[in-house]
């Protein structure tokens, strides 16, 4: 059993799309430490393409916080709800915080590699995937598989595709 003075993370639940909100009001509103872990992606606009930092965990934040004190954040406007697990508020133990810092980290600084598949965001060939053939400084060289052709994008335009 854990001892009800240790200082532990603890996983709240937000409204919709409200993550970014909740963890400026945490910060004014209270003394508890909160996270948001944030991740950079490409969102596409008619006519532009910019790079955003989207909530990792959609509609979940982290607290550092005691337990007591954990039912005092319900009243921050935008947080819905505690998350439980076996009737309990869930713990997350710091090695597990460490870990999702340090895989935000390495993802944040992977650079594009010869073989991985990118998506084009803008232009003529607007969400058409290929496979990187060539990285130059400021473009690639695609094979478009669906096409059958090779062609040269700005860098700027592609975004990594994600297969989970």
């Amino acid at each position: 059993m854990i001892k009800s003075d240790y200082t532990n993370w603890f996983i709240l639940y937000t409204t919709p799309r409200s993550e970014k909100q909740v963890k400026e009001r945490l910060e004014t509103q209270t003394q508890v430490e909160s996270w948001l872990p944030l991740h950079r992606s490409p969102r596409v606009w008619s006519d532009r393409v910019k790079i955003i930092e989207k909530p990792l965990f959609s509609s979940y934040i982290f607290v550092r916080c005691k337990e007591k004190e954990l039912h005092q954040l319900l009243s921050v406007y935008g947080v819905s709800h505690i998350v439980y697990y076996n009737g309990h508020p869930a713990i997350i133990k710091q090695y597990e915080i460490n870990a999702i810092h340090d895989f935000l980290e390495r993802a944040a600084n992977r650079p594009l590699m010869p073989g991985e598949e990118v998506e084009i965001l803008c232009g003529a060939m607007k969400h058409i995937s290929g496979r990187v053939k060539v990285i130059k400084k400021k473009f690639l060289i695609l094979y478009l598989k669906e096409l059958g052709a090779t062609v040269c994008v700005n860098t700027e335009n592609v975004a990594r595709v994600n297969r989970l």
